[in-house]
């Protein structure tokens, strides 16, 4: 009898929430399984999950197929159609440990029944699961809150986590405590909607307030990041932490979406570009080395040439270095699905302008960074990142996870030389 095998799709909440599956998993003796955790972000993610699911059966052919995550969620009669698979989870009952001891059990062919998903947004508690971290000994990502109460006119993904739910700062600062005691010296913070953290929770404290407790609280933690903040959601606190907190990372990556206030409007986000702009000039004056990454999506229904051109102006206009960009695909169910849609060929040749002005912005920091010094948490013998969050590759080996000095001497237009 094998152990499990997973395989994870999208975010990083998706691959904190597989190793503590892992860890359910190995606790109820589940053998002989393969578990795929799918991303519903776009229609690509989801046709690459029905993909993952198809070449897990040719290469276990005698392993039970269970498909979770959002596409599951948001899909499940979708995926029960798939002969693959044994059984599909729901985003709910997969952090459950009853879940998994009764998959241990379960005779598969008894035609018991396939699809275990429950009402997402009947959910008012994120699971506080403590995991011993993921990804490379340097670094730990935390989930300190899951859901999303807004309404975006193209995101499926609160039909696949359900409303905003926090995870209690007590609960965040010990399992920091935890890492940073097994040697960690980075942690982020991550979630689906981070600034909405705390709305849930008694008082109602805000994300800044979570920020400076964890550093005031784990003074031996070395780096603290944020995963992806929502900028019109920036509370007071938060931006002072930029100012003031040289253990917050001078990096953030932001949920922008779109440069053009009209498509911003139909997108039914909650910033306008001058707000973006506004929030950029100012976290740059409070902390001037900063470097923002964003979310962008091209071709949105609607988008004229004019529309497209004010969203990759803001690349310049916010300073952005660190681009995502998400050609738009229409994701059934959703609002923007119902919309006038732009030709696919169209939507295609804007990504790839937006991605060419992205790889100029890395060109560019990149060149600013040569001769400077920084220290580098180092993930691999020769690879490490800056606080900056850039790659730098050393011609000489260093201690994995620990922050080293270096000095810039060059880049490759991808990543620093040191």
């Amino acid at each position: 009898m094998s152990a499990p095998v997973f395989a994870t799709h999208g975010c990083r909440l998706n691959a904190f929430e597989t190793e503590a599956m892992k860890a359910l998993a190995e606790a109820s003796g589940l053998t002989d399984a393969v578990i795929v955790n799918t991303c519903a972000v776009t229609a690509e993610a989801v046709r690459k999950a029905r993909q993952d699911i198809r070449r897990a059966r040719r290469e276990n052919p005698a392993a039970r197929i269970i498909v979770t995550g959002c596409a599951a969620q948001t899909d499940p009669d979708g995926f029960a159609a798939m002969p693959e698979v044994d059984r599909i989870i729901g985003n709910a009952a997969k952090m459950e440990p009853a879940t998994w001891k009764t998959l241990a059990v379960t005779d598969w062919t008894d035609g018991s029944e396939r699809v275990q998903v429950d009402d997402i947004m009947s959910v008012t508690e994120t699971a506080q699961h403590l995991i011993d971290g993921f990804g490379t000994r340097a670094r730990a990502y935390v989930q300190i809150q899951n859901g999303c109460d807004h309404r975006c006119t193209f995101c499926i993904i609160p039909f696949g986590r359900g409303n905003s739910r926090s995870v209690p700062a007590g609960v965040v600062v010990e399992q920091i405590r935890r890492l940073v005691a097994q040697g960690y010296n980075e942690v982020v913070l991550t979630g689906v909607d981070l600034t909405s953290w705390g709305a849930d929770l008694p008082g109602a404290p805000r994300l800044g307030n979570l920020v400076r407790r964890i550093l005031r609280l784990v003074p031996a933690l070395s780096r603290l990041r944020l995963s992806s903040i929502d900028s019109v959601e920036a509370d007071p606190d938060l931006m002072a932490a930029i100012a003031d907190e040289e253990r917050l990372m001078p990096h953030l990556h932001l949920s922008l979406q779109a440069g053009d206030d009209m498509i911003l409007k139909r997108m039914k986000r909650r910033h306008l570009r001058a707000d973006a702009i506004r929030f950029c000039d100012e976290a740059r004056r409070l902390r001037p080395d900063i470097t923002f990454g964003a979310d962008l999506i091209a071709g949105f229904p609607t988008e004229t040439e004019g529309m497209f051109d004010n969203t990759l102006d803001l690349v310049a206009a916010c300073g952005l270095t660190w681009l995502h960009v998400f050609p738009y695909s229409p994701r059934p169910g959703t609002p923007a699905a119902r919309m006038p849609q732009v030709d696919g060929n169209r939507i295609r040749e804007r990504a790839a302008r937006l991605r060419a002005a992205g790889d100029a912005a890395v060109r560019r920091h990149l060149e600013a960074q040569v001769g400077q010094n920084h220290p580098v948490l180092m993930e691999a013998a020769d690879l490490g990142r800056t606080p900056h969050f850039t790659e730098v590759r050393f011609a000489e080996p260093q201690p994995v996870g620990r922050i080293v000095a270096a000095r810039i001497t060059g880049h490759d237009g991808t990543r620093l030389a040191a």
